[in-house]
């Protein structure tokens, strides 16, 4: 199965091209800000794996949480890619994307960690994802492992309060697996789920009190 992947949804933008769980091209920049090259990016790594986009069988794209610009730039190429070469277009949640990448060690539950400043993160539990305060963290039941980029903090305040922690090695989404969720969902083992933005929180954005403004009277 040939797959696109593509991922603006935190501190990590990346493009790459796999051959199920071989990576024929891959480009990763280690930035928050470079939503705006995915899509140059993604031409590089479709030209360096000889391939055009009509030869893939799926374009894989992060979902969220995180960054809003990230989300909604990433989502954008994927669905223009899908729609100009005929492609499916699979979105898996970046929780999804650091589960598939490495299973949690034998006894232990697995949760997803991703920090969503302000004091709080993001927190996936076995696909049940809810912000949460620092200060308000559940305690788990039984021995956890602990992924993502607030994983370190997440660990140290529950260890702090009596609980059996591990850190996970996964801190970021990468291309396998991005894939490897995105075949997961096609297969079955993932819940359905559209490719559209997955976003935790409300949107901060509220219409004025009074509403909107009439447009001007041609």
């Amino acid at each position: 199965m040939l797959a696109l992947t593509l991922d603006a949804a935190l501190a990590r933008v990346s493009a790459a091209v796999l051959e199920d769980e071989r990576v024929l091209a891959e480009n990763v920049r280690d930035t928050a800000r470079g939503a705006g090259s995915l899509a140059g990016m993604a031409e590089a790594v479709l030209a360096e794996a000889g391939l055009s986009a009509t030869a893939l069988d799926l374009v894989a794209v992060t979902l969220g949480p995180g960054s809003f610009t990230g989300i909604r730039a990433a989502l954008a190429l994927a669905h223009g890619i899908g729609l100009a070469a005929g492609v499916a277009v699979v979105g898996v949640t970046a929780p999804e994307a650091l589960a598939a990448m490495r299973p949690a060690p034998l006894g232990r539950q697995l949760w997803v960690a991703i920090d969503s400043r302000r004091g709080r993160v993001f927190l996936d539990r076995g696909g049940d994802t809810l912000a949460v305060a620092l200060d308000d963290l559940p305690m788990p039941r039984g021995p956890l492992a602990v992924a993502g980029d607030a994983a370190q903090e997440i660990a140290a305040r529950l260890v702090a309060r009596g609980a059996d922690v591990l850190v996970a090695p996964q801190r970021l989404p990468e291309p396998r697996g991005i894939a490897r969720a995105a075949r997961d969902r096609l297969m079955g083992a993932l819940p359905p789920r559209p490719a559209q933005p997955f976003y935790v929180d409300p949107p901060e954005a509220r219409l004025p009190a009074g509403g909107l403004r009439p447009a001007p009277a041609g």
